[in-house]
């Protein structure tokens, strides 16, 4: 029986079961050559118990069997199948961030990058969310103690949808925010902080604007630049963290709590000529 794995792919949201792994599976999936194909991804190695996935998935609405799916890939994979497909959409909104075991950042070339566990930044208490709450009140339902001093952050929302925005909320705030805010929910999300602009995808007047709202109004709480495929355009040494500028990287957060997945030091040579 071959060795198998159970792996996310975000932002697409596909859920694969093979005897690869991460490494093997970008190389097989990957198009070609980072100058002439998009295809960045990240890679999420899912726990399993035997062959069967080693959690439980959230509520999907009915539509479709996922432990069922999943048990059949896991099974064709164990018999010697390289890739199959369990679930090909919509996967990220159903898994639960409890079950990611290892994660990985995926260049176009099919290069690998596995990120660090940071662990848990804070579980969520509280719940209470208005469209008319200041930054600071939602520091407060977060848990978290107020900043000082607020300042226009640039952040990539990779999963469920793809955005740039700016936002005068910290990380943490922000998470809390988007997995609670009335109207505009999300379940879950996937997204990092930016130390650069990225002025492919914009006038750079949006960027001067959009911060100049937030710098003018601090208890503004975010304004959406780019509302489209934005994680293709932008590489992966504009994260915040890479080769060590912060402590920063990757969060994952749902409605109760926030993680941190962070760059791994030193970032290898091949990984950065891969770029």
């Amino acid at each position: 029986m071959s060795n198998v794995h159970l792996i996310l792919s975000v932002p697409h949201g596909s859920l694969t079961a093979t005897s690869l792994g991460a490494g093997h599976l970008a190389m097989h999936r990957s198009p070609g050559s980072g100058k002439h194909f998009k295809g960045r991804k990240i890679f999420i190695e899912l726990a399993i118990k035997g062959l069967r996935s080693d959690f439980k998935y959230l509520n999907d609405g009915g539509w479709r069997t996922p432990e069922t799916d999943t048990e059949a890939a896991m099974a064709a994979a164990a018999a010697g199948k390289r890739t199959k497909t369990a679930l090909s959409n919509n996967a990220f909104s159903c898994t639960p961030i409890d079950a990611y075991k290892k994660l990985f950042l995926v260049q176009t070339s099919g290069e690998t990058l596995e990120m660090k566990n940071g662990g848990s930044l804070q579980t969520f208490k509280s719940h209470n969310c208005s469209e008319e709450m200041m930054p600071s009140d939602v520091a407060r339902e977060a848990g978290i103690p107020d900043v000082s001093e607020r300042h226009p952050r640039l952040y990539l929302v990779i999963c469920p949808v793809e955005l740039l925005l700016v936002s005068n909320l910290t990380p943490v705030e922000y998470a809390w925010y988007a997995t609670h805010r009335p109207g505009k929910i999300f379940r879950q999300i996937i997204f990092t902080e930016l130390h650069t602009e990225q002025p492919q995808l914009a006038a750079q007047s949006r960027y001067r604007d959009a911060k100049e709202e937030l710098e003018a109004n601090p208890d503004k709480k975010t304004k959406t630049i780019v509302n489209e495929s934005c994680m293709n355009e932008i590489p992966f040494n504009s994260w915040q963290g890479y080769n060590n500028r912060t402590e920063s990287g990757l969060y994952i957060a749902d409605h109760n709590h926030i993680s941190q997945w962070q760059f791994p030091e030193p970032i290898s040579v091949a990984w950065d000529r891969a770029m």
